[in-house]
């Protein structure tokens, strides 16, 4: 990259790392930003004083792509942008910023994507592999930017990252050693159209994988099962599964993780020893495991820390008790699926918050778990009118609407029983009230802290 004029496209989180990477390695560097109201001054503050980086913001022209030879477009952009035109009219590469780190980082790669559970298996993977390697990065959609790190990594490190689809959209030659897609539900169809397409996008994780290489799979995903056995894979596959049992790979039998090879059985945890509550979550200890196992990590050290991981936060992550009313921060349930899985694992009579940014998501089958399970709901945000009309489709009618996150709470703490929970998983994204689900559940942990 010595000497490369390269435009990074969006001056977010993502866009502000890969930018300083490319200064780290001799690059000049063009930062764009479509918003114009953004503080170009504040923008250059993220920068070394004497910095070759140029600012650019609002609509971009030709003449503003003048010597530059590659673009990185950060994630949160979509491929259809108005200015990813222009990049293609001027014939200008474009890289995602995972596709930059990979091509300047060393060591072993482990890369995990799916629609849910990615943080908290990428976040137990590496506790597993912190316990056994002395190098170990944990990057990508699970807070800090594969580029942030890339620089720091040797031939003995070992990098996980959370990878999106939105991030495996602009892969070139991206090559984990081990992948995992966890499952594939409908998801972020306003960006990707079809579910075919997410499904090819998830898909592509392994493009570049060879014989080698392990991909570890969900059985009891069809698409996944038929991706494992008839995808023309080269990389060799290891399927968990969480229904059955399997001559080869991890499964759940009763309240035991078994990992099969070989011809024997070995017992990777007992799930009434663990914290992490729900079936999906067993899921995650075993794609976590499968990871591990792949990265010559022993059954023993795996057993250990998976014994001793806590919920990451936002996942169904416990707040507090009052009253005899426990609190669940599920902010991270941006889609009906994931959703579904916190009702599931709620121990009891559940009031629920819910709604937010609308992503053309289908909300029948979530509210189909409501039955026996969700005494009320509380609906906030954009889509709070075509929840409720699916919601009374299907029967259910103890609705009520709030304004804001504080509202809410105090709703739900008034119509909340001794022996009940209160459950944030709004089955939709945050935009609109929140700048991400991270604040969301923040906001959501200080009022019921507030109480």
């Amino acid at each position: 990259m010595n000497d490369q004029k390269v435009l990074v496209a969006g001056a977010g989180k993502s866009g502000i790392a890969a930018a300083r990477l490319l200064l780290a390695l001799g690059g000049q560097v063009v930062l764009y930003d479509s918003n114009d109201r953004l503080d170009r001054e504040k923008l250059k503050r993220q920068f070394d004083k004497n910095a070759r980086i140029n600012i650019l913001l609002g609509e971009l022209s030709r003449p503003g792509l003048v010597g530059v030879e590659l673009a990185i477009i950060s994630p949160g952009i979509a491929l259809d942008a108005p200015f990813v035109e222009v990049l293609d009219d001027a014939k200008i590469p474009i890289w995602g910023e995972i596709q930059l780190a990979y091509h300047v980082s060393k060591g072993r790669l482990a890369a995990i994507t799916g629609t849910n559970g990615k943080t908290t298996t990428t976040a137990l993977t590496g506790a597993i592999l912190h316990a056994w390697f002395e190098e170990v990065f944990v990057v990508g959609n699970i807070g800090i930017p594969c580029t942030e790190t890339a620089l720091q990594t040797t031939d003995r490190s070992v990098t996980v990252a959370e990878v999106s689809s939105f991030q495996l959209e602009t892969i070139m030659d991206y090559h984990p050693n081990i992948s995992a897609i966890l499952n594939i539900t409908p998801d972020h169809l306003n960006r990707h159209g079809t579910m075919e397409n997410y499904i090819e996008i998830k898909e592509r994780i392994a493009a570049n994988q060879t014989e080698q290489d392990w991909i570890v799979l969900n059985y009891e995903d069809i698409a996944l099962r038929e991706f494992g056995e008839n995808g023309g894979l080269k990389a060799k596959v290891t399927f968990f599964s969480s229904r059955r049992p399997l001559a080869e790979g991890l499964y759940l039998d009763k309240s035991q993780i078994i990992y099969a090879h070989g011809g024997k059985k070995d017992v990777v945890v007992d799930v009434n020893q663990i914290h992490l509550l729900g079936r999906h979550n067993y899921e995650n200890v075993m794609a976590a495991a499968a990871i591990a196992i792949r990265m010559g990590v022993p059954l023993d050290v795996i057993n250990r820390v998976v014994r001793e991981f806590k919920a990451v936060e936002h996942r169904i992550e416990f707040v507090l008790e009052r009253a005899g009313v426990r609190y669940y921060n599920d902010s991270k349930g941006t889609n009906p699926d994931a959703a579904i899985q916190a009702i599931r694992a709620m121990p009891g009579p559940t009031v629920l918050i819910a709604g937010g940014y609308d992503k053309h998501s289908e909300y029948d089958e979530w509210i189909e778990e409501f039955a026996g399970k969700v005494k009320y709901l509380v609906l906030i945000g954009q889509t709070r009118d075509k929840i409720a009309e699916c919601a009374r489709a299907h029967g259910f009618h103890e609705i009520m609407y709030a304004e804001d996150m504080e509202e809410a709470v105090h709703v739900c703490a008034a119509y909340a029983d001794a022996g009940d929970s209160v459950l944030l998983s709004p089955a939709c994204a945050s935009w609109g009230m929140f700048d991400n689900y991270e604040q969301r559940g923040r906001i959501f942990k200080e009022c019921v802290r507030n109480l």
